[in-house]
């Protein structure tokens, strides 16, 4: 790990531990907006406490009974997602335009990030078609939706690794009715988040082409 920071190069990767989503929200929302064009990328690792996030495209109907499970609305794209202990959530804190990136490219990356990670424990991952995510065997283990202000993004990816996936049977999963939900633990593999967060930062940051990778704890 280098001591030095180049912000078109380094990829700094914050372990914020388990948090509650609407902080976590509202400082990814001040980043952005505060950051200036020689601010470093970051990437955000975090759990959060059991929450429903309702996207800008989100339908009422695709909540189906949310119970004693609060749903937030919020500014990404996409629909209704569930977010739980035990699952790892990347916020991806990134200047596109020094990246080179568009926000289909950027998707894809994140994708890649997992399927690749996947890859590794021999499990063959793949996406669909006008839906996006990571799926194993049609059912999917990673949920996508992002934002980008002043071509910065926020928001970003959700890779279920062990836990309750109950809650998913709440509501249509990113709006996909009958779709299966399923997790790392599920197929076979004991992991954790911190080893999992490892494995899926070195895979974006090699396909983002970041040269220096540096994990921090949260300030």
């Amino acid at each position: 790990m280098s001591s030095s920071i180049s912000p078109a190069s380094t990829l700094i990767v914050r372990q914020l531990g388990r948090r509650d989503y609407l902080s976590v929200w509202e400082a990814m929302k001040a980043f952005t907006a505060e950051r200036e064009a020689a601010a470093t990328d970051e990437v955000w690792v975090v759990e959060h406490p059991p929450v429903f996030t309702q996207g800008l495209n989100g339908k009422e109907e695709n909540i189906l009974n949310p119970g004693d499970i609060p749903v937030v609305q919020v500014d990404r794209g996409g629909q209704v997602t569930y977010h739980g202990p035990g699952q790892l959530v990347l916020y991806v804190l990134i200047d596109l335009g020094r990246r080179r990136l568009g926000v289909k490219d950027l998707v894809r990356h994140l994708e890649d990030a997992v399927i690749d990670s996947l890859a590794e424990y021999r499990i063959l991952a793949g996406r669909r078609e006008g839906a996006p995510g990571v799926y194993v065997d049609d059912a999917k283990i990673a949920a996508l939706g992002l934002r980008v202000k002043r071509g910065y993004s926020y928001h970003g990816l959700s890779f279920n690794i062990d836990m309750d996936l109950t809650p998913f049977a709440r509501i249509h999963p990113c709006g996909l009715k009958g779709i299966t939900v399923t997790q790392l633990r599920d197929l076979g593999v004991q992991s954790d988040i911190d080893r999992e967060m490892r494995r899926l930062v070195t895979q974006l940051g090699r396909l983002l082409n970041y040269s220096d990778t540096q994990i921090a704890t949260a300030t």
